[in-house]
């Protein structure tokens, strides 16, 4: 079989917002896809949950243990292994550089892949935070630029937050709870307040860019967690977006084969402009990635090159699948429609 599944993070905008967004959108491939497709009931899914839709479903598609609502999934294990450092004993949690600024009555985290945080710079960072982890027993590691490691044993079962669930909200919400929840405050306190002195926050200002002023925590998991293979080797950041090996041009998307015939495209495009509620630019990267992804796989389809996909659409609180098949596109009498998008 020559299937493809295609996960879109962020293709169901919010509700209020979802019919004014269709009206202006230009998305005729979608739109073809989606009419002709058979839809899935739509998931629900918590509003409040410490990890969104993709990420669950990301989670599930890779082997790692089932995530509870109340906390992110168990992702550090694969991602360390991904990142050449796989552990052979411990609690391992996922580390980002971060920056959180002051709204008007709360504390908000930027979306960590808008930070454009340099090698040089995170290098220095972790350099300056180091010490601090080793004064209280904890082993840090460097994973790459905008990723970290930290062991705390004694934390397994902290509950925590993906930093896309928790961008761009009161922090308050999504800070961790449980096991070792007062010793990792004093500990993300104590880095803030290293790096408050740090000349690079200066300079990065400067440059119009946000300092790096936190850093947060998430992913809990074992040593002996493991995904299945492609997960372990394709696994990366941005986020749990931005996974799946080669970039495309517009660095959105990529690809993994998966067994014979059968493939994921993960295609991130709209993820930065929603996470900042940009829905102007969430408009643009969507017929962006329609005439430059959907377009040309649609093509494939008709020609019988592809005989079958499966759109994984997901917003902040649903998810929607869609399949659609070669003979469904045969199917004239169905109008290409972007309405399933909208709740």
């Amino acid at each position: 079989m020559n299937q493809l599944d295609i996960l879109i993070p962020f293709a169901l905008p919010p509700a209020e917002l979802a019919r004014d967004l269709l009206r202006q959108s230009q998305a005729p491939a979608l739109a073809m896809l989606l009419g002709r497709g058979k839809a899935a009931p739509r998931q629900a899914h918590d509003p409040f949950s410490r990890a969104l839709p993709h990420e669950h479903w990301l989670a599930r598609r890779f082997g790692l243990p089932p995530a509870p609502q109340d906390s992110s999934p168990a992702a550090a294990s694969a991602l360390m292994q991904r990142l050449g450092h796989p552990p052979a004993a411990g609690h391992w949690f996922v580390l980002h550089p971060a920056h959180i600024h002051v709204a008007r009555d709360h504390l908000v985290l930027t979306d960590i892949g808008q930070l454009q945080l340099e090698e040089d710079e995170s290098r220095r960072l972790f350099a300056a935070a180091l010490p601090l982890f080793a004064e209280i027993g904890h082993e840090l590691v460097y994973g790459d630029a905008r990723t970290w490691f930290i062991r705390a044993d004694a934390w397994a079962g902290l509950r925590t937050s993906t930093p896309s669930a928790a961008s761009g909200r009161n922090v308050d919400i999504w800070m961790p709870e449980g096991p070792g929840e007062l010793a990792w405050r004093k500990l993300q306190n104590e880095v803030q307040m290293q790096w408050f002195a740090e000349s690079l926050n200066e300079q990065r200002e400067m440059r119009g860019q946000k300092a790096i002023n936190s850093i947060w925590i998430w992913g809990g998991a074992d040593a002996g967690v493991r995904a299945d293979d492609a997960y372990a080797q394709h696994f990366g950041l941005r986020g749990w977006l931005r996974a799946f090996g080669e970039e495309g041009a517009d660095g959105g998307a990529a690809q993994v084969a998966q067994g014979s015939g059968y493939r994921l495209l993960v295609l991130d495009a709209l993820a930065e402009a929603a996470l900042a509620e940009e829905w102007g630019l969430w408009l643009q990267h969507l017929e962006h990635l329609d005439r430059d992804w959907l377009a040309p796989l649609l093509v494939s389809l008709k020609a019988g090159s592809l005989e079958s996909l499966n759109l994984i659409l997901t917003g902040a609180d649903r998810s929607q699948e869609v399949a659609v098949t070669r003979g469904a596109l045969r199917r004239f009498w169905r109008k290409a429609s972007l309405s399933g998008l909208a709740a």
